[in-house]
């Protein structure tokens, strides 16, 4: 009897450690980005709208430079009124850069919000992707090695990229 109730507790006590065990996996969110035909073309459309607005903010600051110079070489010539007048155009054009630079690539700027229209759905669908996969496994937690987090050893067994791209129908 004794042995019994010795052996079922030496049992519960090995089926609680092994509950006790966390679960996780690890992913690479870069490489599964990186697979997605949608998301190579939201890229390569942000970079080209990010040219574009960058080639508009130095054509403006070009003529800025070049509307220094001349002060520069006219100042001498201009009365103390043209002086005033002239550093007043100068300081609100340089503002008008300064803004539409902000504007353009600022905190919540225009190519952040066009990033969030295009990746953000692309991101959801991964995101989406990856809970289905961590309910279905039982999977405690799961780290993305691809940034932010630094993951100095991974088994590669434990990452789960591709099953994530085979959730969402992706061959790789």
């Amino acid at each position: 009897m004794k042995r019994n109730v010795l052996f079922l507790l030496v049992l519960s006590l090995i089926s609680l450690g092994a509950q006790a065990q966390q679960r996780y996996a690890i992913i690479d969110t870069k490489y599964i980005l990186s697979k997605i035909p949608e998301y190579k073309d939201a890229d390569k459309k942000l970079q080209l709208v990010g040219e574009q607005w960058q080639k508009e903010i130095d054509d403006k600051q070009l003529a800025l430079d070049k509307m220094y110079k001349n002060y520069e070489a006219e100042q001498f010539m201009l009365t103390e009124d043209l002086k005033k007048k002239r550093e007043d155009e100068l300081f609100v054009k340089e503002k008008e850069v300064r803004d539409l630079q902000k504007k353009r690539f600022g905190y919540e700027g225009d190519l952040f919000k066009e990033r969030q229209k295009l990746v953000k759905p692309i991101q959801d669908k991964v995101y989406n992707a990856i809970q289905k996969i961590a309910v279905a496994r039982f999977y405690d937690f799961v780290l993305d090695k691809s940034e932010g987090i630094t993951v100095i050893f991974a088994d590669p067994k434990l990452d789960k990229s591709d099953e994530v791209l085979k959730e969402m129908g992706i061959k790789n």
